[in-house]
């Protein structure tokens, strides 16, 4: 036997025509991590992949006509080893190529000067909106740091304070001290902007918009401009939080939803619902394809989901990242159609290296590294899996009908398994934790994501048409995305949901990965999948709709009690009530918008969410700040305002919406009283230059809300001795114990004691005597107990909290 007819030989010489683009595109992407390890200079590379070309000439052409004279083959294992070297120092060459040269036309050249430097530039993306701050991405022209203005190149990203209006394309001027991005312990937050092509951070900038002409792309301005209308039309046709999560599936935007909710779809590994990436795309695509395969068979109803990913993605902004994970969840499906390994991984490794050259960055972006090993899993993993189901389901029952059960249970389980086993490493790397409830979590969830994506889409669409006719389909499409947040909440309890690794070793990820792929290409080939479809059934999908919204109107119908919320939004104050009637007022707002919205959007009904009154006790920022960006959703018919119109920025903010919308405002006075109805009244006790202090009375129950409490108010009042018992004591000022003396706390002898504060208080309250002269007192705090609503029949009180 000649040597090339080896065995060991023969299934080398396999390998290399069978996934030759796959260990070349993967020898690229290794070069660039061999640059990032190795910072050799640009020209050798070169050489090196010269050199390496020679080789693979040699190889290829050379070498087989010299065996060929000897009388024998020559390995095609040689040629494809040279050409993957070429490839691998390539890579390296074009990574060294894309760092930035500090020059003095580059802004990090500006970076780290001791004075404050006008930055001119554009607006490169959509401002990314926070509770207390927004980051900007400015694409900058010119540098002036006194003389003259200096053209430079660069993106930064800089920190403005929020309720300013910024756009893409805008041309703007900062001031402010430019520094580089820090780098900690346990994250680099330069290394992660330095990913994003940003290279220098403005942590506190004053802005100026100028007067010129926007700049940018007309597609994107276009593109930009709809998805902002979109956001809108969302938060007029859905409630909170139910309006966040559609705005992060639908359109990427998923900064509306509270930290503790989004910390709950992390915790139950639910997170890429509303991440948009490669793994939700995936996911989505192939039930989308189930969907559409069933009604216009098979070929068609993958060029329907490739279609709806594309509109997708435009619909969301078309950003870089949801480009990529758009053509990852492509991938994905093409991998199932065409239903060979060999073919779908050559075309995932070679769109991950063209991504590479594109931006050699990407390596390090978790969520390219999540959508590439999702899309990979669903190509080695989500046949086998299927299959492995149909065998255990035959034991049992006929073959056809283990077919038909195992359909579903592959959809909705096994599908999303798949993807999870490749993607677990990663996860456990960058995210020091394990979901273990997210195997249970899952497939309770995603069974719904395509009614969440296509009948919230649809309403959103329709709303454009015919509001009203969007509203109605709103309410069909409200159950997906309220059964979506309660399941995660409900998950999010179970104990022991969520393993903390800590630190967690990459030798470990490099031995999963060995293992495992060790394993799967020592299988047989698998075969071509099949396409599973499993449609609900309309009848029961209407009942259960139909049951949903039904005990959502009865649960926030008027009972004729009177309901008082005092809301958990993160510090300051923000109270719901409800009157006996139905009547909704609104007391201070808090400082955290995203936790505002979420906190009413549960408590109001999906039709008709004006709010009776907004009452304004003080117009401190920490009470106001949530409401300018809110009453677009939940319009006040009339306002009760005390303090300085422009007492804080929100406040001129906030003056400013009223004004424009035409909303009647009344200004505090004392002895004034609103009537809620059924013999409810809101009081005005006294005005300050700070507020007011009000008092909520209905029969026998009394509950005081002390928003502009001072010394002169306290003394005004007889520190509480002209008021005499009530049924609950807001505590003033998060506990500050000058504006809560023992006095006036023994005076009023509340039933109940509640005390709004954030659980990281910047100014450590509430203070000490404060809680030392509440002993004996029964005391609720937001920080502790979460929300805290207040029921009562004017005789009694029924008392509930979150925790």
């Amino acid at each position: 036997m000649q040597p090339s007819d080896s065995p060991s030989r023969g299934r080398f010489d396999d390998l290399a025509t069978r996934l030759p683009l796959t260990w070349l595109s993967l020898a690229f992407l290794g070069g660039i991590l061999l640059a990032d390890w190795q910072r050799a200079p640009l020209s050798l590379w070169l050489i090196l992949a010269g050199g390496a070309a020679v080789l693979a000439a040699l190889a290829g052409f050379v070498l087989p006509r010299l065996m060929t004279r000897l009388g024998r083959s020559a390995p095609a294992i040689w040629f494809l080893l040279a050409l993957a070297l070429t490839a691998a120092f390539l890579g390296a060459a074009r990574y060294r190529a894309s760092l930035p040269a500090n020059t003095p036309h580059s802004i990090t050249w500006f970076a780290d000067r001791p004075d404050d430097l006008l930055v001119t530039g554009v607006v490169a993306a959509p401002p990314d909106v926070r509770d207390r701050y927004i980051n900007l991405r400015l694409e900058v022209r010119f540098v002036n740091s006194g003389y003259g203005d200096i053209p430079v190149e660069g993106l930064i990203l800089a920190r403005l304070e929020p309720g300013g209006d910024y756009r893409y394309g805008q041309v703007l001027r900062l001031r402010g001290r430019l520094v580089t991005p820090p780098e900690g312990e346990a994250f680099s937050y330069r290394d992660y902007l330095a990913r994003q092509g940003i290279r220098a951070y403005m942590p506190a900038a004053t802005v100026t918009l100028l007067p010129l002409p926007p700049a940018g792309n007309p597609i994107l301005h276009i593109i930009f401009a709809f998805k902002e209308r979109c956001l809108e039309h969302v938060y007029r046709l859905f409630p909170d939080p139910e309006a966040s999560l559609l705005a992060g599936i639908l359109l990427g935007e998923d900064n509306g939803l509270p930290a503790d909710l989004q910390a709950a779809f992390k915790n139950t590994g639910t997170a890429h619902i509303i991440a948009i990436s490669g793994f939700n795309i995936a996911i989505i695509a192939g039930l989308f394809m189930t969907l559409f395969g069933r009604l216009l068979g098979p070929r068609r109803g993958t060029l329907a989901a490739v279609v709806g990913i594309a509109l997708y993605t435009l619909l969301v902004g078309a950003e870089p990242a949801v480009v990529r994970a758009a053509i990852m969840g492509g991938l994905g499906l093409f991998a199932r159609q065409v239903g060979r390994r060999q073919t779908a991984l050559n075309t995932l490794a070679f769109t991950g290296a063209v991504m590479a050259v594109i931006n050699p960055n990407i390596l390090w972006e978790v969520g390219f590294q999540l959508s590439f090993f999702a899309t990979l899993g669903l190509i080695l993993y989500a046949q086998p899996f299927q299959d492995w189901a149909v065998r255990l389901l035959t034991r049992a029952a006929q073959p056809s009908l283990a077919a038909r059960i195992a359909r579903p249970i592959s959809e909705f389980v096994l599908f999303t398994l798949a993807a999870q086993l490749t993607t677990l490493p990663i996860t456990a790397y960058h995210f020091h934790q394990i979901s273990v409830v997210s195997l249970i979590a899952n497939p309770f969830i995603l069974p719904v994501q395509p009614a969440v994506m296509i009948l919230g889409g649809l309403a959103l669409l329709l709303s454009f048409v015919y509001f009203p006719l969007g509203q109605l389909a709103a309410w069909a499409a409200w159950p997906f995305p309220a059964y979506t947040i309660r399941a995660v909440e409900l998950f999010d309890r179970l104990p022991h949901g969520t393993i903390v690794l800590g630190d967690f070793s990459l030798l470990f990820v490099l031995v999963f990965y060995a293992l495992l792929f060790g394993w799967t290409f020592s299988r047989e080939r698998l075969r071509q999948a099949l396409r599973p479809a499993l449609t609900p059934t309309v009848l029961l999908s209407a009942l259960a709709i139909l049951n949903l919204l039904t005990f959502r109107a009865a649960v926030l119908l008027p009972d004729g009690r009177l309901h008082v919320a005092f809301l958990d939004v993160g510090g300051g104050e923000a109270i719901l009530i409800r009157t006996p009637s139905g009547g909704r007022v609104l007391v201070n707002g808090g400082p955290s918008a995203s936790r505002l919205s979420d906190a009413l959007g549960r408590r109001i009904p999906l039709a008709g969410r004006d709010l009776d009154y907004l009452v304004l006790t003080s117009t401190q920022e920490n009470n106001l700040a949530a409401l300018p960006s809110l009453l677009d959703r939940f319009p006040p018919r009339a306002v009760l305002w005390s303090g300085r119109r422009d007492g804080s920025t929100a406040a001129r903010q906030l003056d400013r919406w009223l004004a424009e919308h035409g909303t009647p405002i009344e200004y505090a006075a004392p002895g004034q009283a609103l009537d809620l109805g059924s013999g409810a009244r809101l009081e005005v006790l006294t005005v300050t230059p700070r507020g007011a202090v009000l008092l909520l009375t209905w029969q026998g129950f009394r509950l005081v809300i002390p928003g502009g409490l001072n010394f002169e108010a306290l003394e005004e009042l007889d520190y509480g001795a002209d008021l005499g018992p009530v049924s609950v004591l807001l505590l003033a000022e998060s506990g500050y114990a000058p504006a809560n003396p023992p006095e006036w706390i023994a005076n009023l002898q509340p039933q109940l004691v509640v005390l709004s504060v954030a659980a990281d208080d910047p100014f450590g309250l509430p203070d000490d005597a404060v809680l030392e002269s509440l002993r004996g007192y029964t005391l609720l705090r937001t920080d502790q107990d979460g929300w805290i609503e207040i029921a009562t029949d004017g005789t009694q009180m029924w008392v509930e909290s979150e925790r």
